[in-house]
């Protein structure tokens, strides 16, 4: 399992994952930047992601869709805040309607992705900051935690050298 720590910090309204990849950071960077790889591990094994819009710069926006076992489908969308290839992208991450327009009754978080090269590999760490306690609780209930980290699970096969 790449995942090697999930920490979570209450008082900040933080959650930090770290993952290791033994594969160089170019490869790893590719992941985030081709909306065909993302599709591949975003959102758990049995709910695949279509990814509808994909534009990777600052004030940009991806839009995705995850569809569930069932068929149903849960939309989500990013604003993108920062790009630094290979090593950091910045976006504000949320919820939206079918339509694809964004559900004010649910949280936003703020994620920053950094991709460091570790001599064996690539390290991903992946901060979520949320507004608030209630925020990051009401996150973690609906399995945030555990949807990322079978996610993040995917990649190993999307970057084996």
């Amino acid at each position: 399992m790449p995942v090697t720590s999930v920490d979570k910090n209450l008082d900040a309204h933080t959650m930090t994952i770290t993952a290791h990849y033994p594969a160089p950071i170019d490869r790893v960077w590719q992941v985030w930047a081709d909306p065909r790889l993302l599709e591949r591990w975003w959102g758990p094994p049995t709910y695949p992601a279509t990814v509808v819009d994909h534009e990777l710069a600052p004030g940009g926006r991806v839009s995705c869709f995850m569809t569930s076992p069932e068929g149903e489908k849960y939309h989500g969308w990013w604003r993108i805040v920062t790009v630094e290839p290979p090593v950091v992208l910045e976006f504000e991450d949320g919820f939206a309607d079918n339509e694809g327009h964004e559900n004010p009754d649910l949280p936003v978080t703020r994620t920053r992705v950094r991709l460091e090269s570790d001599g064996e590999g690539t390290r991903m760490i992946i901060e979520s900051r949320f507004a608030d306690a209630d925020a990051m609780q009401q996150l973690l209930t609906m399995g945030m935690e555990e949807g990322m980290v079978a996610a993040l699970g995917q990649i190993d096969a999307l970057v084996a050298v």
